[in-house]
């Protein structure tokens, strides 16, 4: 009788466990992606007349929970216990109703979707790719705004969209704090790109508060009659804070993120392109036509402004020649976990 093999007495490998990050991550991310789609088909049919009454309420739960949960994953917190909380505020506002619980959970969507389309996005070795992490987030931030509008809102401008963008910001900023080393290491650049932004956002919304309480002077009278005949001619007028300092932040953060990690800080302003994007579809003045056409349109020279500064960024620190670049884009590869991975 022979003795039985050492192969057979070994224990079972790591790879064989059931837990969810491994052998069932896939599994997860497909039901996620799922549930997603469920959603964005409950959210169509809603805008196209078909269905019952309440079926725009249900894709704007699944999903808000979906990327609820995904956000909470991607960030190391709990996303069962954010999932959950996710959805019950989400039934709570579509079987309860009124203003205050329906425009809350508007908001929240808004804030999930516009940080997490940011925190999705991955390390970019070069322009091309930034900009394809730019037009994901695009798509992710496109989702939460149909998923907002679904829960019919009574948005009052601009306190919603002050409120969504700046717990949008402290979330995101909390999130960085961790995964940027904290501010110490952010070196000269980065710390010049950080307060830059910093000083383009605050003018930004004082000057908004400012013309809202005082009116336009002669000057930012002509301004804005230049925007309305913009507006007049090509449908709408790109978003400043978007095309100034959203897309370019996202794109060269991207950029930098696969050099150091630092670069996160600068990601962080994503958000200013992400959530404004995602507030122009609820905007009760306008319609989803000119809210596309103004995402178009700020994407559009948003990307444009990005290239120009990751140019400026190689000119200032890469090699001199093509040899060179490539060369500096070989060992640009600071490893990230993957899309789907906690950070």
């Amino acid at each position: 009788m022979k003795p039985a093999s050492r192969r057979q007495d070994a224990p079972s490998p790591p790879e064989a466990t059931t837990a969810p990050g491994g052998q069932h991550r896939g599994a997860i991310i497909s039901a996620a992606l799922l549930v997603l789609a469920a959603g964005l088909a409950a959210l169509g049919s809603a805008v196209a007349g078909i269905g019952p009454d309440w079926i725009d309420g249900a894709g704007a739960i699944a999903i808000v929970t979906v990327l609820t949960g995904a956000l909470a994953h991607r960030t190391g917190g709990r996303p069962v216990v954010a999932t959950a909380l996710a959805l019950v505020f989400g039934l709570a506002a579509v079987l309860i109703g009124g203003p205050t619980l329906q425009t809350g959970a508007a908001v929240l969507t808004v804030v999930v979707g516009g940080v997490y389309a940011v925190m999705a996005t991955v390390p970019a070795i070069s322009f091309l790719r930034a900009a394809r992490e730019v037009l994901f987030a695009t798509v992710v931030v496109a989702i939460a705004a149909l998923a907002a509008v679904g829960f019919e809102p009574t948005v009052a401008q601009p306190r919603f969209d002050h409120a969504s963008l700046l717990l949008s910001l402290a979330l995101v900023f909390g999130v960085v704090y961790r995964l940027g080393a904290g501010i110490h290491g952010l070196g000269r650049r980065g710390l010049i790109a950080v307060l830059v932004g910093v000083v383009v956002l605050v003018l930004t919304l004082v000057y908004t508060e400012l013309l809202r309480l005082y009116g336009a002077g002669q000057v930012v009278g002509s301004v804005l009659d230049f925007v309305e005949w913009t507006t007049e001619r090509i449908g709408a007028f790109p978003r400043p804070l978007v095309v100034f300092l959203g897309i370019p932040a996202l794109l060269w953060g991207c950029f930098q993120r696969a050099r150091r990690r630092q670069g996160w800080w600068v990601c962080a302003f994503g958000v200013t392109a992400t959530v404004p994007l995602a507030q122009g579809l609820l905007d009760p003045e306008g319609s989803f036509l000119e809210a596309g056409l103004r995402a178009a349109y700020s994407l559009v020279l948003g990307l444009v402004l990005g290239y120009l500064l990751v140019r400026l960024d190689l000119a200032l620190t890469a090699p001199r020649g093509r040899r060179g670049r490539r060369a500096e884009e070989a060992e640009a590869h600071r490893p990230e976990p993957s899309r789907f991975a906690e950070l």
